[in-house]
């Protein structure tokens, strides 16, 4: 029943008023729409359903919602709704995963809780990005790793577990690219210790586990790489038209050089690196609430286990298992945020939810069941107290609800103090105590999330919590939480009330009904209704219409798709309607720039075609031949 009720809560949490974000991202409503009129779009990710030019991801993400656009048509909810339920998904095998840790209900429920209300969990299942995907399947290879050591000692078959781990972390893969190798050295360092078999067959096992990975990762990479260039979209993204390139590249170890040919941003534009990144003003609000909780409980949990090898709920070996797999996770993902220099938004931290979630739990419990221990007991009131106090210090970096650090920074020192004689109250009353304690713990970002889910999010830089809280998560001089706003609107054009918008690098373009209309006009006689420089620009137009529309140069306009020769030969063939000259992307260059390829195409209609002006927007009719 319990669950149930948290099932049910996340539900509604990750669900009510999802429409209000519109598109979300537009970049990604786009493929999901183009997948759905196109299953080579939906193999592929490509942006558009001529498939022009693929998303900068591997397209795991990007089906259930192709699917759901099939099923349901195309609308806000259609797309949104799989990352809603993804999230719930995830809350459930976390829940899962704890409680098998610890045998207590109530632990797995508290994990799936704080998973639940973590205010950029509650941003990212309520979004389009691949991320909710990914924190899902990450969390599954969690579990069948932990499963995996356990039928080292039950009879069972941790050979299957450790395939099953290790293609989940390969579908991961697809999803977002590099980013799901983050968890392997918490996977592989736990059955390395815990595995109740010879080294040599850990070894052995773990093998077998990176073989199902290569596998169910590596198949669609392969067919992009041995699929003739010609007769398949372009790779965005990258600079050669290579998946390779794309994952070593732009989408790999450049996120940490920062050496990301093609990318805006760099120098130090991506913000300031360092062990404090994760606590400070552009991401603390975002994850950070319960992070030294996690680390103190973490690491005190399995100081206390450390003497006992008993597999009975109580703890010992399993929550050992537990602690060192959540802790890995956690301490290789934050630091590898912390100094990474390339590409890095706040919104990334969801990956660390789950470790978060997972470690107050089990290390609260682990802690907890000790706690006629001095020890024990000095160690929960020294983290309640210290959770409220940095409670109180993120809070008061915005005037939001400037009345709830005061409340949350007196009842959890004052809780503190109680806990730090829970060994002589009585058992009842510790108890209360202790949901105190918890409540005190979760009542800052429960707001946030809550203030979250109420507001609606759009653009590639999303942000949780108040919307006064926003801060740049871009490079310097691009927009930042890109909160609010126009709700990517519906197909037919901009809503009512709403400005039409020509979109650019962050966010879609919105445009009028009049040229909505205009772009629809024989629209079956052309492979693509229109033309626009960057992606998001491009896609607005795309999700107002229903039809494909070219992004040139791709997300940030600067991938060389099309060249300019084969733009002029797709215009010769008829194949164009207009062009769109207003919105862009970084490397657009505008109209009358002589360097980047989507420049040069810009600067080549511009000389060649007659501008008109419909809605606000400035557009060339490719048809009506050259001038």
């Amino acid at each position: 029943m319990a669950l149930a009720v948290l099932l049910g809560g996340t539900g509604v949490l990750y669900l009510w008023g999802l429409s209000e974000s519109g598109w979300a991202n537009s970049f990604y409503a786009a493929a999901a729409q183009a997948g759905s009129d196109s299953w080579k779009a939906f193999f592929f990710g490509s942006s558009d359903a001529a498939s022009s030019i693929t998303v900068d991801k591997t397209p795991l993400s990007l089906w259930p919602m192709g699917l759901s656009v099939r099923i349901f048509g195309l609308s806000s909810w259609s797309i949104l709704v799989p990352q809603a339920l993804e999230g719930v998904a995830a809350v459930a095998l976390l829940h899962a995963a704890v409680r098998r840790t610890t045998g207590s209900a109530a632990a797995g429920l508290l994990a799936g809780a704080v998973l639940a209300l973590t205010p950029v969990a509650v941003l990212m299942f309520r979004f389009d990005n691949p991320d909710a995907m990914l924190v899902l399947l990450l969390i599954g290879s969690a579990y069948a790793t932990q499963r995996a050591v356990e039928a080292t000692t039950d009879g069972g078959r941790p050979v299957r577990w450790l395939g099953f781990a290790g293609a989940l972390v390969g579908l991961a893969f697809l999803t977002k690219m590099l980013q799901a190798f983050l968890v392997l050295p918490a996977l592989a360092l736990v059955y390395l210790l815990f595995a109740a078999v010879p080294l040599w067959k850990r070894f052995g096992h773990l093998l077998v586990g990176f073989g199902a990975m290569v596998v169910a990762g590596g198949w669609w990479i392969a067919i992009v790489e041995l699929w003739p260039a010609a007769s398949r979209p372009y790779i965005g993204g990258s600079q050669d038209n290579s998946i390779l390139e794309l994952t070593l590249g732009y989408n790999g170890l450049g996120r940490l050089t920062g050496n990301e040919t093609g990318s805006v941003g760099g120098a130090g534009g991506w913000g300031q690196t360092g062990i404090l990144r994760m606590f400070g003003s552009e991401v603390g609000s975002q994850i950070a609430w319960l992070m030294p909780a996690a680390l103190i409980l973490g690491v005190a949990g399995l100081w206390f286990a450390r003497s006992s090898d008993r597999l009975d709920s109580r703890g010992g070996r399993p929550v050992r298992v537990g602690l060192t797999l959540w802790l890995g996770w956690l301490l290789v993902t934050a630091l590898t945020f912390s100094f990474m220099a390339g590409i890095f938004h706040a919104y990334y931290t969801v990956a660390l939810a789950p470790a978060v979630a997972a470690l107050v739990a089990i290390g609260g419990l682990a802690v907890w069941r000790r706690r006629e221990s001095l020890v024990a007991a000095a160690v929960l009131a020294a983290t309640t107290a210290f959770t409220a106090t940095f409670a109180f210090a993120l809070l008061n970096r915005s005037d939001w609800m400037p009345w709830l650090k005061y409340v949350v920074l007196v009842v959890g020192l004052a809780t503190a103090l109680l806990i730090g004689a829970v060994s002589q109250l009585p058992k009842r009353l510790a108890q209360v105590v202790a949901a105190t304690a918890v409540l005190v713990a979760l009542a800052a970002p429960t707001a946030y999330s809550l203030s979250t889910a109420a507001t609606a999010h759009t653009g590639a830089i999303p942000s949780a919590g108040p919307a006064t809280t926003s801060t740049s998560s871009g490079p310097v001089g691009l927009p930042g939480g890109m909160r609010g706003g126009t709700p990517g609107g519906a197909p037919g054009g901009a809503p009512g009330g709403t400005r039409a918008s020509t979109g650019g690098l962050l966010d879609g373009s919105t445009p009028s009904a009049e040229l909505t209309a205009l772009l629809q006009t024989d629209a079956n006689t052309f492979t693509w209704v229109a033309a626009a420089i960057g992606s998001n620009s491009a896609a607005g137009y795309q999700l107002a219409t229903g039809d494909p529309v070219m992004p040139i140069g791709g997300f940030n306009g600067s991938d060389p798709s099309p060249t300019l020769a084969q733009f002029q030969t797709y215009v010769a063939k008829g194949e164009i309607h207009y062009f769109i000259a207003s919105g862009g992307g970084f490397g657009g260059g505008g109209l009358g720039s002589d360097s980047g390829t989507s420049a040069q195409i810009s600067t080549w209609v511009s000389q060649n075609f007659t501008a008109t002006t419909v809605g606000g927007v400035t557009l060339y009719d490719l048809s009506a031949g050259v001038v």
